[in-house]
């Protein structure tokens, strides 16, 4: 399968920054649109989304890593105002630009679905569909849910939680392993293939966007963003969307349920032996779903 890889120039107010991004397949082939994955995090990497290339069968496949993360221009001394999903929505808009792409189907991951609702609500021309991954409408309630999954631990597990988090030693290797725990239940349920494991060493690497926009964890989100919602404005994505979640996912079946009643004629597959990442987890079934739906969407 042909890969090609690059850059693309993002200029915005003072700063010029590079996106790096990956073509599996042919991005102009006749018949077929291409789809664009959007990582999850904040502050991930296309890695552990690489899955997705399995789709290029049919169609270009775009994979970029998202401003201030992997390949892409890093800006680890800025803060919140920064880092803001406004910011990731134009960069996302100068790629598919700059690129020279016009129809497009978009898959977006956990924080990678706020984004491609983000981006369906600004009503971008050749939008055709919408792959809505493990994710929610409110980065609130994605926290509540996470609480209500956090408390299912074991109890030592817990209790080491409450004590870094009290103590803010988030890097404290005891509140990592901990993590961990969590982590082995919701996130990947599966050894982790080394694409995963990749995202995971860049954000240990360099965690400004995650801790930022996020917070320290998956369940303790106290990051600048952790009011953000859309569940107001769902109904103003008008283009067909597909929902897709784990049975163990820390995107619960609720989140999914919120998403399915706000935008109209929304379906919803759920992978009954997956978590958080049904795309390495339950992988044949997963590219059959929603190769399927793309397809059918073009």
């Amino acid at each position: 399968m042909e890969v090609s890889e690059g850059t693309v120039a993002f200029t915005f107010a003072d700063d010029d920054a590079e996106t790096w991004y990956r073509i599996t397949g042919e991005l102009n082939r006749d018949g077929s649109v291409p789809l664009i994955v959007l990582h999850g995090g904040p502050g991930g990497t296309h890695d552990y989304v690489l899955s997705l290339a399995d789709l290029a069968d049919k169609r270009a496949v775009v994979h970029y890593d998202q401003l201030g993360n992997g390949r892409s221009t890093h800006y680890p001394a800025r803060g919140a105002e920064f880092w803001t999903p406004e910011l990731f929505v134009r960069e996302l808009q100068n790629l598919v630009e700059a690129l020279g792409i016009a129809d497009h189907h978009v898959l977006g991951q956990s924080w990678g679905g706020f984004l491609a609702e983000e981006y369906a609500l600004t009503q971008p021309a050749g939008l055709r569909s919408l792959v809505l991954a493990d994710t929610a409408a409110s980065w609130a309630d994605f926290a509540t849910e996470a609480g209500k999954l956090r408390e299912q631990l074991p109890a030592d597990v817990r209790a080491t939680l409450d004590k870094h988090e009290q103590a803010g030693t988030y890097d404290d290797p005891e509140y990592m392993q901990a993590c961990l725990a969590f982590y082995d239940r919701h996130v990947c349920r599966i050894p982790w293939p080394p694409e995963v494991a990749a995202t995971f060493e860049f954000l240990e690497q360099n965690p400004t966007v995650y801790r930022t926009m996020n917070g320290p964890s998956e369940f303790h989100i106290i990051g600048s963003c952790e009011d953000w919602q859309v569940k107001d404005r769902l109904h103003e994505i008008e283009v067909p969307t597909l929902l897709v979640s784990g049975r163990y996912d820390e995107a619960t079946p609720a989140l999914q349920e919120t998403l399915l009643a706000g935008i109209a004629g929304a379906e919803w597959v759920c992978f009954e032996e997956s978590s958080h990442m049904p795309h390495v987890e339950e992988r044949e079934r997963y590219m059959q779903v929603v190769g399927d739906w793309l397809a059918a969407h073009d």
